[in-house]
Formats: structure tokens, sequence, C-alpha cells
């Protein structure tokens, strides 16, 4: 019988090995594999089959599931940062995270979520090579900052006389997160489900294995819980969670005002424990954080914008001007949350599900980002005889952030305690207090230092 020769291979056609447990992304032929951590440029390569929500052969003919080092449960700002930089480490990462929608086009459409960025958040970004990508016509520099208390106490700080650039960059959560979402979709090892994670078995002794809502299976190194103050991934490790209500509610609106803010951030203390922040946005606006009584919220809300503007005119005292509000006022609880552990067998958490702090410094999100650091920084170090959910490399995260959590933790508790008294003796200390800090420029720019983180 005649032998028969193989078909010739087309030239140009891509040639791609199913591997099993762990298999790399498809390999093409004559280009050069994307320098992850290094400077390059972002490359997009193609997801193998079931991270495209389909079942390719090796699905088909093996039981073992996908695997990871890193499972990241939850999207957001903090979430998709974690799992953009574990993805730039070389980690093969899955993102569970919905998709969030683009940021509002427009001159005059504002996301209401809006954050004040550390030098700190600054630095990880940039390291992350995202910072250039956020339009930098929507962010503000916060160049002064003056806070008053309810009485006679003021304080004033200053980028110039704490020497650095800025104390701070205000900017909207959808612009940030926009510019995350270009970055993931270019990282060849990361895969993005927006399946809901409904089972979690976080083994010591192997893997951890995730099973989402359509049947799927994950296995993981390491998970990391990254989904918020009511964590569904710190539920699953039954830790102890200390939640107590502060009874206000954050109201958030956007502001377009007539008289100039001269990148001044501006805070009072009101009586109550009531506070009232206006941050300098881009351009002539200001957004609003007003941490008010529940019920004193609820009519702010619903009196409109126009109304709310106005109140805040009469707080402010010519301050701003004529305020036009540019975005509809919303509201978000406020409390002071604590876990007993920042870590469990195969888990980790960062951002609002590892703690929860009263925003009246607006450190919530840049504490969250500083997990998110400092996890990474605890994988890097791994020895090379240790998985990325070795209990001794999560010991050296949790180590790392209990100082941080605690003293900013202990702060804002502190001032919002000291502020909702209504003693006369103790509404002429804080005032007086306010006053000494702000006459020594030692303390001010120590103080400067550790909000800059």
């Amino acid at each position: 019988m005649p032998r028969r020769t193989p078909p010739p291979i087309e030239a140009g056609r891509e040639i791609q090995e199913t591997g099993g447990e762990g298999s790399g992304p498809p390999r093409h032929a004559g280009r050069r594999p994307p320098d992850i951590a290094g400077p390059a440029p972002f490359r997009r390569s193609r997801a193998p089959p079931w991270a495209r929500g389909g079942r390719g052969y090796n699905a088909r003919m093996t039981s073992s599931p996908p695997s990871f080092h890193a499972v990241v449960v939850g999207g957001g700002l903090v979430g998709k940062t974690t799992a953009l930089a574990l993805s730039q480490a070389g980690l093969r990462v899955a993102l569970l995270a919905p998709r969030g929608a683009p940021p509002p086009a427009g001159a005059e459409q504002f996301d209401s979520r809006v954050y004040a960025l550390a030098p700190s958040a600054q630095a990880l970004l940039e390291r992350l090579r995202v910072w250039p990508a956020i339009d930098g016509q929507r962010l503000g520099p916060v160049l002064d900052m003056q806070v008053r208390g309810d009485a006679f106490g003021e304080l004033r700080f200053s980028a110039f006389q704490s020497a650095v650039a800025q104390l701070a960059w205000i900017a909207e959560s959808a612009r940030i997160e926009a510019a995350l979402d270009m970055a993931l979709g270019f990282l060849p090892q990361l895969f993005w489900r927006e399946q809901r994670a409904v089972a979690l078995d976080n083994l010591s002794d192997g893997p951890a294995r995730l099973t989402l809502d359509d049947g799927t299976t994950l296995s993981a190194e390491l998970v990391v819980g990254a989904d918020g103050a009511h964590s569904w991934v710190r539920a699953q490790t039954g830790g102890t969670v200390k939640r107590r209500e502060y009874e206000q509610t954050g109201v958030v609106a956007n502001f377009h005002t007539s008289e100039p803010h001269r990148e001044t951030a501006r805070q009072w203390f009101l009586d109550g424990g009531e506070i009232l922040a206006l941050l300098p946005m881009a351009g002539d606006y200001l957004s609003l954080v007003w941490s008010a009584r529940t019920e004193h919220a609820e009519k702010l809300i619903q009196g409109g914008g126009e109304r709310l503007g106005a109140e805040i005119e009469r707080v402010a005292r010519g301050f701003t001007g004529t305020l036009r509000c540019v975005t509809p006022p919303r509201g978000f609880p406020l409390a002071l949350q604590k876990v007993d552990r920042l870590i469990a067998p195969r888990v980790a958490l960062v951002g609002d599900a590892a703690h929860l702090i009263h925003p009246l410094a607006g450190q919530g999100v840049n504490l969250g980002l500083r997990d998110v650091a400092a996890l990474a920084d605890a994988l890097a170090a791994k020895e090379p005889f240790r998985d990325h959910g070795d209990p001794v490399l999560l010991r050296r995260y949790e180590r790392s952030r209990r100082e941080d959590i605690g003293a900013m933790t202990l702060a804002t508790d502190g001032l919002h305690r000291l502020f909702s008294e209504r003693l006369p003796f103790l509404r002429a200390v804080r005032n007086a207090g306010m006053s000494i800090v702000g006459a020594q420029p030692f303390l001010k720019r120590w103080l400067v230092a550790q909000a800059l983180g």
C-alpha cells in the first residue's frame, strides 16, 4: 500500500498545543512573548475557550479545573488594581467581577463617586503604568486645605509648606476604572469572568477551589477578597467582623461654582458631628461629601440639587460663590468596620473587605490601595519553595498592614467621636486644639506626611 504524505502546513497558520492543568495562552509563530513586568506597552492575547465563556477540548477531556496563581473576587478600583498588579508580576490571575460601564461622556458629565488620591496611590498607579492613561483634564490637584472647627478652631495645610507637589489628586472613580479596564484587557495571563462565585473550599493542604454560578470550578493558590464591606469571601472564612453604625449618611454630588476654588479643599465640622467637605475638581467644579445625620441626609437628597447647593452656600459663607448641581445627590450609609484577621487559609482581604473607616479624612481608597501594594510586595518576595497562598507569605502581608490600618482607624474614629460630643467644655477644647496644631509647622508637616502615605 502506498505511504500517505501528510498535507503541508499553510504559511502563517497558528499552531497551538493544548496543555494540561495550568497551561498558558496559545503561542503565535513569529511573535515575541510580551514583556509582562517591563515597560513595554500592553499587548492583547486571545484567551482560551473556557475564559471566553465556552468549553474547549481540554475542558471536555480532563476533570481538572483551570488553575491560577490567584483569583481576585470583586471589581471596583481596589479589585481591578489588585488583578493588574499581580498579573504584571507574572502571575496567572482570574478576576471575578462585572464589567464596568464606560465613564460619562461630555464636559459636564461626572461620576458622583470621587476620590482624593494620596501620593502613595498615585505612585502605585504609576508603577502599574495606569496613571498616564487617566484623562488628565479630569484630574484636579489639591494644593491647599482648610479645616474649620465648629467654633473658632482652624487648620491650614499647604503643599508648598510641606515641600510636596500637591497634597492629593481629585479624580472620578469611573475615569480611573476606565484606565484599569484598558490595561487589564491587554494582559495575556489575566482572565476576566463576570460569573459570581457561589462556593469556596480554601484548603490549607492544597489549592483553593471556587465554584461559579454557571457550574465552572476554578483552582487557585490564593483567593483575594476585594468584594467590599459585605464581603462574600470574608464570610466564607468564618472571620469575626465588628461593625458600628455612625448613624450618618454620606451625601455626594458635584457642582459648578461661580468662584474659582484655587485648588483648595475645604472642610467644616458642624454641630452634632456633621462634616461637610468640598473637594476641588478640574476646572470650576467642586465635589461634595457631606457626612450628615441620616434623617438630615434624607432631606438634603430629597430636596434636589438646587436646594442642596443653597444649603452648602449657607455653610460655606461665600467661599463657593453660586453653586449649580451637575450630578444628582446620592447617599451611602457610614459605618466603622473592623475584622479580626486579614487572612485565612489561601485567602487575603484587601480594601473595604478588610476595613471600613469614616470618610472625614478621605483616606478609605488610599488605605485599600496600600493593601494592594503590600500584598503584591509580599508575593514578589516569595521564596521558590513556597506557593502564592503559603501561610508565611500571608502572615507577612497581614503584619505589614496592621499598623497603618489601626492608626488610620483610630484617627478617623477619634475625630468623629470628639466632634460629636455636645458638651461646651469639649467644644472649647477641640477648637483650641485645632488652633494650637495650626500654629506648629513641624506638627503640621508630620500630619501631612501621615496622610500622604
